[in-house]
């Protein structure tokens, strides 16, 4: 059944070990740091049931409702359907959050369709990620994916440094396989379970490897411990920074301490081919989820620029609606290229339906290689007030209150309390460390440039550009083996 928020913030009371600033949490629902995003989440969970947006957020089958961006996708309405559900919610908590599940679910989605080559090991593996997926449909947990170890010295493999930089079984047991090591993971600390998986392909000449390892691992489990990176949410009022006060997605380095993974949760293992078709198809289906995030970052950057420059009067400015143009172009591409990946959706391996590839990797370098450049130009939008504003208390102090409506208050329509609301936005969203966090954190969600390039070497059609220039040269037929290479 689709959770309340309650019902998730029950869950996570577990007596899970997480530690943040040195101290160990008692309580992640109660946490200064980690409430405002569990709140988050929670909210999410609630708008299933809330009349307004239930039929948005959740789906019907056999009389039950389920979550939508759980659901398996066939068609291309199904896909739309996510689409609109992420759009209400981004919009609804007022900010942008990445990890919630329905953007990590799809990584489970692609080992899913590799099941052929899960079977050549063990057909239990197969039905393992079946039972999982399905499991989640029903159970509805706060989902996560964890890929990212420390790795050490990368110019060594594994075995020739300390073996635990990778996260690798340490032994077999009747019961499951014993694994240790840490990966980083956002909201692996407030999430119920985690997708477990290589992060890299580096596990030596070995046919069969330790390191080459996929499972569900609860976030409760004994041996599981959580040091997250210290948050925003209380460094500073949340008047002054309203984003960073609630939308901040607490970071954790899991540490798998001897960890027992029962076999029913073991997905593939010592199967260095099940590893290297997830490391190259991770992002099949889950790359959408996220590029739709950074089309949200993109409309409350235009949003947040374009009512500084019409506060201002400089809308009418030739050179202030270039940049505007600008920024629209680069949002209007991120759209084209999801709407376009759900037009040309394309059927996988397995039968579920999934975004075109080679559309839906290129949007995803368009939106990314262009995020620095346009949170750039919105600063230039904004102006300089960004970074010398005062705080929310000098305009609310009565010795300096006076001085600050003068000079910030700009007409009848916009009064100074208004000003300094839009300009802390501004700076929340563009020049705060929680803006400098979130423009890093894209190398680390949505993997680095590199990666996203290769994505699209593997899966755009170059035999479409090759036959026109092959026509227009006049080639021989004999070129054509060539092109295969």
């Amino acid at each position: 059944m689709i959770r309340t928020g309650d019902f998730y913030r029950d869950s996570i009371r577990d007596g899970r070990e997480v530690w943040i600033n040195g101290e160990r949490v008692k309580d992640v629902t109660t946490h200064r740091l980690m409430k405002p995003v569990v709140d988050i989440r929670a909210r999410i969970y609630d708008m299933q049931h809330d009349e307004k947006t239930q039929t948005a957020t959740t789906y019907e089958e056999d009389g039950e409702r389920y979550a939508i961006g759980l659901r398996l996708p066939y068609e291309k309405k199904d896909w739309q359907d996510k689409r609109d559900a992420v759009d209400l919610q981004m919009h609804d908590i007022g900010g942008i959050v990445t990890r919630v599940g329905d953007e990590t679910i799809g990584e489970m989605w692609s080992l899913w369709d590799g099941k052929d080559i899960l079977n050549e090991i063990d057909p239990r593996f197969a039905e393992n990620i079946e039972r999982h997926i399905h499991q989640a449909i029903k159970n509805d947990p706060f989902h996560v994916s964890a890929n990212t170890d420390p790795k050490g010295d990368r110019s060594k493999a594994p075995q020739e440094q300390d073996p635990d930089m990778l996260v690798h079984v340490v032994k077999e047991t009747d019961a499951g396989i014993v694994i240790r090591g840490a990966k980083y993971e956002t909201a692996a600390s407030y999430s119920n379970q985690a997708f477990l998986k290589p992060t890299i392909a580096n596990w030596g000449n070995a046919e069969l490897s330790d390191y080459a390892l996929g499972c569900i691992v609860k976030m409760d489990a004994p041996g599981v411990k959580h040091i997250c990176r210290s948050g925003f949410a209380d460094r500073a009022p949340a008047a002054d920074y309203p984003l960073s006060s609630r939308c901040d997605e607490i970071d954790t380095l899991m540490i798998l301490d001897d960890v027992l993974v029962p076999w029913e949760d073991v997905l593939f293992y010592q199967h260095t081919r099940a590893a290297a078709f997830i490391r190259a198809t991770l992002h099949r289906y889950s790359a959408f989820p996220f590029v739709q995030r950074t089309l949200s970052y993109a409309d409350l950057i235009i949003g947040t620029a374009l009512w500084n420059v019409r506060q201002t009067g400089l809308d009418k400015q030739q050179a202030v609606q270039e940049k505007l143009s600008e920024l629209a172009v680069w949002r209007e591409g991120i759209d084209a290229f999801l709407t376009a990946s759900i037009a040309m959706a394309e059927k996988s391996p397995n039968g579920l339906l999934m975004p075109h590839q080679s559309m839906l990797m290129s949007g995803r370098v368009h939106a990314l290689t262009n995020l620095p450049r346009m949170m750039h130009l919105a600063r230039e939008l904004c102006g300089g007030q960004l970074c010398v504003t005062p705080d929310a208390a000098s305009f609310e102090n009565p010795e300096t209150k006076p001085w600050l409506d003068k000079f910030y208050t700009i007409n009848d329509d916009w009064i100074s309390d208004d000003r300094r609301k839009l300009l802390a936005l501004g700076r929340d969203l563009l020049n705060s460390d929680y803006a400098g966090h979130r423009l890093t954190f894209q190398l680390f969600a949505q993997s680095p440039p590199f990666a996203q390039l290769a994505a699209v070497y593997r899966n755009f059609d170059w035999n479409g550009p090759l036959d026109f220039a092959h026509k227009a040269a006049g080639l021989s037929d004999n070129v054509w083996g060539a092109k295969k290479h």
